[in-house]
């Protein structure tokens, strides 16, 4: 009896070592690789991508493959895969309630706004389906064609709006005029790429059972509607009930909170829409609260930052082999994901941006904040590959992709400001 006890207790204490000791490598890993890289101009995605793909296949994993297995011994792959999911539920919660939505209001950016937002996510998704189409027979053989088409439409038609965000406030643009309608239009573009997100990925996931797509329709419709009418109203009756402590989040509040979002994600992981929705749409209800979202982010975001954003992206990067790539065909097929997302959408945005009026500098400009993609990228490339409909080298090919279309965001910029007349003041973290 104490042997059968010992055993399970020992593998747990085997479980628990790799993950605490994956959690030092990856949490110092990424924060090192965040800081060259903002030194360098960067955001910190970008780094913290950047460091699992240094630790994973395409670097450690091919020249210290003994050395890399006891860093990243598999038994610890589940654990870490639950603490990123659920950091990326509360960094959701986060974006949600910082979404601006105050700049779709601004009369004079309107106009420009609408005609960029359909451009830039109408043009790359049709874009992204049509090469989906082309490339499924010789990519994706064994997975089912529309589903893929799906993702990978949906891959090329996002625009990161923490990232493009963060570059903003970098360069000084926040309260310019092309900084205000390049973050309006992008956060048009992040609601409708989760929506159109989440209705890939519940479609991907129905078995074709007329009962059962019906029945997950109806619950997200009864689920948008309870979120609609209701909402607002339990999110301000939480805050008069725990109002904020001189500045702070209670602890009454922040347990309330906590579990409101763990438990919006229950109901979205249920609906079949994924957890990390759930967070999203709780934090949408904070966003007319900037005394809570400010708290929030001092006394919550600073952690998740840290801690739990650093394991989503830099694992993304583990599972991610570019030495995986070795055909010509391969790096033909990446190089054709690669410029498809930059001329879908820098294109088609310049050309929205003319068209509303706008000069070439300020339509170049905003086509290249609009081409910023990584987190959502990110988001969308995992649900697919774990779904199963990305295949593994594709996968790989999008990952590049986001990559690039991120890291070129900040020299493009240093180019095309100076045309509108705008001082460069990029300030790198330390």
């Amino acid at each position: 009896m104490d042997h059968a006890i010992a055993a399970p207790a020992q593998q747990a204490e085997d479980i628990l070592f790799a993950t605490l000791l994956q959690l030092i490598v990856i949490i110092l890993a990424a924060r090192c690789a965040s800081i060259a890289l903002r030194r360098m101009g960067q955001p910190a995605v970008v780094g913290e991508i950047l460091a699992g793909l240094l630790l994973g296949p395409s670097l450690l994993g091919h020249a210290l493959p003994g050395v890399s297995h006891f860093l990243f011994s598999p038994i610890a792959a589940l654990p870490i895969t639950i603490m990123s999911q659920i950091g990326l539920i509360f960094l959701m919660f986060q974006i949600g309630s910082e979404f601006e939505f105050g700049h779709l209001a601004q009369p004079r950016n309107k106009t420009a706004v609408i005609a960029i937002s359909v451009a830039s996510i109408m043009a790359p998704f049709w874009l992204g389906l049509l090469i989906g189409s082309i490339s499924a027979p010789i990519l994706a053989p064994s997975v089912e064609v529309l589903p893929y088409c799906l993702f990978i439409g949906v891959a090329l038609a996002i625009t990161a709006i923490p990232v493009l965000g963060r570059i903003m406030r970098d360069f000084d643009l926040t309260p310019t005029a092309v900084g205000t309608i390049a973050i309006s239009a992008a956060a048009v573009n992040d609601v409708v790429g989760w929506l159109l997100l989440a209705g890939v990925s519940a479609y991907a996931t129905m078995h074709f059972s007329a009962i059962g797509s019906l029945l997950q329709v109806v619950g997200i419709v009864a689920f948008a509607v309870v979120f609609r009418l209701a909402g607002t109203a339990w999110t301000n009756g939480l805050l008069r009930i725990f109002p904020m402590d001189g500045g702070r989040i209670s602890p009454g509040l922040m347990t309330s909170v906590i579990a409101m979002v763990l438990g919006f994600g229950i109901c979205t992981h249920l609906l079949g829409i994924f957890a990390i929705f759930g967070g999203f749409a709780a934090g949408l209800l904070f966003h007319r609260h900037p005394a809570f979202v400010a708290a929030w982010r001092h006394q919550i975001g600073q952690f998740v930052a840290v801690f739990f954003v650093p394991l989503y992206f830099t694992y993304t990067g583990l599972r991610t082999n570019v030495l995986g790539l070795t055909t010509q065909t391969d790096w033909m097929w990446c190089s054709i994901f690669l410029s498809a997302a930059v001329v879908g959408k820098v294109a088609s945005v310049y050309a929205a941006g003319r068209l509303s009026g706008l000069s070439p500098s300020e339509s170049s400009v905003i086509g290249v904040l609009m081409n910023t993609r990584g987190l959502m990228e990110l988001i969308v490339l995992n649900i697919g590959f774990d779904l199963g409909f990305i295949p593994q080298h594709v996968f790989t090919m999008l990952v590049i992709m986001a990559l690039a279309t991120t890291f070129m965001t900040a020299p493009l910029l240093r180019l095309a400001l100076p045309r509108v007349h705008h001082r460069l003041v990029a300030r790198p973290e330390t």
